[in-house]
């Protein structure tokens, strides 16, 4: 699934949940690639009804298959101003992490590999949902966005349903596509289920 540079994520609509699941999808074929699913420890998860869920721990898991362990983890913990979440991939290997900016117009977040070393921002657009993953030289490397030409266009309907894709040759680099996989879902966790 890492080798992919495009992903169409679906959240799962549902009446009352206290979790998010999504489906990522391939763009092109409608098939399904993967499943990247919310889960908090219980007492969070509950906590959630009189807590606002952004400022709570978090999990999200992505399975390539549900029945197998899962290729990427993000990992959240308490915030008040500014959140940091860590990226772990498969066998617990930590591959960076993400800290939100204090003060961005429209969002953001930059993007840090194992080193502490800042590999990309994110940087988002204060009239919607497009934001762009941005190297450190400031070159585009991939970007989220719903607006989208290819099959399916027109269930991008809601805020819930995006795509991410990525620069061509980020694919052939696993742990960086997992870090704009992961950076992606964690602008509609971080950024945009409050709002």
């Amino acid at each position: 699934m890492l080798d992919r540079s495009i992903f169409f994520v679906k959240e799962r609509v549902a009446i009352l949940k206290l979790t998010d699941t999504y489906d990522i999808l391939d763009p092109v074929t409608g098939g399904q690639i993967g499943i990247a699913k919310e889960e908090p420890p219980a007492w969070a998860k509950w906590l959630r009804l009189v807590v606002n869920k952004q400022m709570l721990p978090t999990a999200v898991n992505i399975y390539e298959d549900e029945g197998q362990p899962p290729v990427v983890s993000i990992r959240r913990g308490f915030t008040i101003l500014r959140s940091k979440i860590k990226v772990v991939g498969a066998g617990g290997k930590q591959l960076g992490y993400f800290k939100s900016k204090l003060i961005s117009i429209g969002g953001g977040f930059n993007v840090f590999d194992n080193a502490n070393q800042q590999v990309a921002q994110v940087k988002g657009n204060w009239k919607g949902w497009d934001f762009k993953f941005l190297s450190k030289s400031g070159r585009e490397i991939g970007s989220v966005t719903k607006k989208w030409a290819g099959l399916g266009k027109e269930l991008f309907t809601s805020a819930d349903n995006y795509v991410i894709s990525l620069a061509d040759g980020a694919g052939a680099h696993p742990d960086l596509s997992a870090l704009l996989l992961a950076a992606g879902l964690s602008i509609d966790i971080v950024l945009k289920e409050g709002n």
